[in-house]
């Protein structure tokens, strides 16, 4: 009978169920309690510890610098002046008397924009750092680069216009144009009986390393095109300008393969009326100052369209600035329109980096330098490339030696016609 139980007894049912221990009530309060504790303690830390970073990794710095007078900004500077121009930072590096002068980078970690901000520089009874070691024309030696530095040019207040997005070109009352009062003066080899070449170089600002790689090795004759897109551009322009270099202001327009192709926020589409594209151009304008011109970016189809591009071309010559057409488009109609709003026009010739190797930059600019003693002037165009600039720089130490002059863009420009 007993076996027979057991085969009829579900398996484990005869095993003793095993004790549960009880958990005293106190044991939950007391963690409820420590919680509470840690809680208050935390609390009151932050009422009490003055800690804005929150706990975040901070560096001091020792600036080494003087005490600024009350009523001047930490680097020296004066506040900006009604015309919008800018005292201007030193480079990197340069030093002046009293103290070291270098920056600190901050950059927020929510936007990740980049803020330069400048230490230990002294200030001056003119609001800016003056430079040292420099001779009678203003220049200043560069550490670093062996190439000498010029005192920024100011912004003349006769070709400044007021907009919702700040300080735009415009012609003076006595006629004075951008074009004219930005360029560069004209050296003795220019003035020389020979061939020009004009060489635009595009893409600055983009990145730090490029564009001061292109500060440091190309010659002030070199005419810099600037992208409008980055936070720090107005430093870079100051800087460009200081050595000499005429300046470019790039504006994106519409290739043929928008949007697939986008060349960046507000750019000048065929696809808006004229009033929004003029706003968008009136905000690249509003970027930076002291440019001679603007250049297109992409704008294959932009440029091909006649009702698009015609407005834009009108204020960019009303406002007397040149137009450089970078010649990416053989449909373009820069140079009709412009020339039907009595702007002045420079076009490019020769393209010397589409193919990026040496052996086919040199190339270009073989051809570049036929171009010129064929016609007495040619215009080339690169992009800021190290292998380009190296390329050019090079050409540009023998150019002269072989009988050309380089020019910067305004001295092969189309005039404008008096209006």
């Amino acid at each position: 009978m007993a076996a027979a139980d057991d085969l009829s007894t579900p398996l484990g049912q005869d095993k003793p169920k095993p004790r549960r221990i009880p958990v005293p009530a106190v044991v939950p309060r007391a963690i409820a309690g420590v919680l509470g504790l840690c809680l208050l303690v935390f609390a009151v830390w932050l009422m009490v510890v003055d800690d804005p970073y929150g706990g975040e990794p901070i560096a001091v710095v020792a600036t080494g610098g003087r005490s600024q007078p009350p009523g001047k900004p930490a680097d020296g500077r004066s506040p900006p002046s009604p015309s919008g121009a800018d005292a201007g930072a030193a480079p990197m590096g340069d030093k002046g008397s009293g103290a070291a002068r270098g920056t600190v980078t901050i950059i927020d970690g929510m936007s990740g924009k980049r803020q330069e901000v400048p230490i230990g520089q002294p200030a001056t009874s003119g609001g800016a750092a003056k430079p040292t070691g420099g001779d009678a024309a203003g220049r200043t030696a560069n550490p670093g680069q062996g190439a000498d530095t010029r005192a920024k040019p100011p912004i003349d207040p006769r070709l400044v216009e007021m907009t919702q997005y700040g300080p735009i070109p415009k012609i003076g009352p006595d006629g004075a144009r951008a074009g004219d009062v930005y360029a560069r003066p004209a050296s003795s080899a220019a003035g020389k009986p020979g061939p020009r070449v004009a060489i635009v170089v595009s893409g600055l600002g983009v990145g730090a390393a490029g564009t001061s790689e292109a500060l440091a090795r190309l010659p002030g004759s070199v005419t810099l095109a600037f992208s409008p897109y980055e936070t720090d551009i107005e430093r870079w322009v100051n800087r460009a300008r200081g050595e000499g270099h005429e300046i470019l202001m790039q504006v994106p327009m519409e290739p043929v393969d928008y949007p697939d192709n986008d060349p960046g926020p507000r750019t000048l589409l065929t696809t808006v009326g004229a009033d929004q594209n003029l706003d968008r151009l009136h905000w690249f304008m509003s970027r930076f100052q002291g440019y001679v011109g603007v250049a297109n970016y992409m704008g294959a189809r932009f440029t091909a369209n006649e009702t698009a591009a015609a407005p834009v071309l009108a204020d960019v010559a009303k406002r007397g600035l040149i137009y450089f057409d970078d010649a990416t488009s053989p449909r373009s109609l820069a140079n009709q329109l412009s020339g039907a709003s009595s702007g002045a026009f420079a076009k490019a010739d020769v393209a010397l980096d589409a193919v990026p190797t040496g052996a086919e930059i040199d190339n270009a600019l073989a051809r570049l330098e036929a171009v010129a003693r064929d016609h007495g002037v040619a215009v080339g165009t690169a992009t800021a490339l190290p292998l380009s600039i190296d390329r050019i720089a090079q050409w540009a130490k023998a150019a002269e030696g072989r009988g050309l002059a380089l020019v910067p863009i305004s001295a092969v420009a189309s005039k404008p016609k008096s209006t």
